[in-house]
């Protein structure tokens, strides 16, 4: 295994401008070795030309500069209603292959991080969004906030992955339940599906989403990529590719600095040793 990590800053490489821009429907942002990537495009946060363009660079950069953590969230009334019916009649008939593959690149990209992923959903979570948090390694939510693929509504199928990721976490016949539903389906729901893995009291949700996806982000990073890798392989294989494979993992993760550290800070104060894993 490679060690894609970075260290705990953004390594002094530039976010692109439009990333960077206050005004911009997407921004990238950075609290020492947590990158957060905030939707902002009023008022529905709807994936129209500015926010598709947004995300591919996002996408992109990520690819690149591979930060030790990775939080998505969202700011407004809701996270995101989803996609711009637009794009269903403004797509030429013989663009909406490549259209589609596109969009999907980004789910693919996320998948394919080795950091921790989390997106956080404190209100509505509509199609394009809820397929982006379904690439995330994690979900976190208010009991009350609803995610819904509701593509049926404009008679089309979810076209960025939700459908098999989806059936993935929760089981085939929930897949099917709520995609051919286009029922809108609580937080606590999701959670009870093994679909959503924390739920926050909305008062203190920014503060805790934000405090969980800091830990990953100062935790073994090598060690969870290692885990996401291992992961990744069970899912194409079964445990039998899993197997094949850990041995290498585990002879890798042995040689990092975050192991070495964790180890000797263990030997010396115990499980609670409080080491911050910046190492290599």
């Amino acid at each position: 295994m490679n060690d894609p990590v970075p260290n705990s800053d953004s390594g002094g490489t530039a976010v692109p401008g439009a990333l960077g821009d206050p005004n911009a429907p997407l921004r990238l942002s950075f609290d020492g070795p947590l990158a957060v990537i905030t939707m902002d495009n009023p008022p529905h946060n709807l994936f129209d030309d500015g926010m598709w363009q947004a995300w591919f660079a996002a996408a992109d950069w990520l690819e690149h500069n591979v930060p030790r953590a990775l939080l998505i969230r969202a700011e407004g009334r809701v996270v995101s209603a989803g996609v711009d019916v637009r794009i269903f009649r403004d797509t030429p008939a013989d663009k909406v292959e490549e259209c589609w593959r596109r969009n999907l690149s980004i789910v693919q990209t996320l998948e394919r991080l080795p950091c921790p992923t989390v997106f956080a959903a404190h209100s509505l979570t509509l199609t394009a969004a809820f397929e982006i948090a379904l690439a995330c390694d994690f979900i976190v939510a208010v009991s009350g906030a609803r995610f819904g693929l509701v593509e049926r509504r404009v008679a089309f199928t979810p076209a960025m992955g939700g459908t098999q990721r989806l059936a993935e976490r929760a089981g085939v016949s929930r897949a099917r339940e709520l995609v051919m539903t286009g029922r809108l389906y609580r937080a606590s729901t999701l959670a009870d599906w093994g679909v959503v893995n924390a739920l926050f009291e909305p008062a203190k949700f920014a503060d805790e989403a934000h405090a969980f996806s800091l830990d990953l982000a100062t935790g073994p990073t090598q060690a969870h990529a290692a885990t996401k890798q291992v992961i990744r392989e069970y899912l194409s294989g079964g445990v039998v590719a899993a197997d094949a494979v850990l041995p290498t993992v585990a002879h890798s993760v042995s040689r990092t600095a975050d192991h070495g550290h964790a180890v000797a800070g263990f030997l010396a104060h115990g499980p609670d040793h409080g080491t911050e894993y910046f190492g290599r």
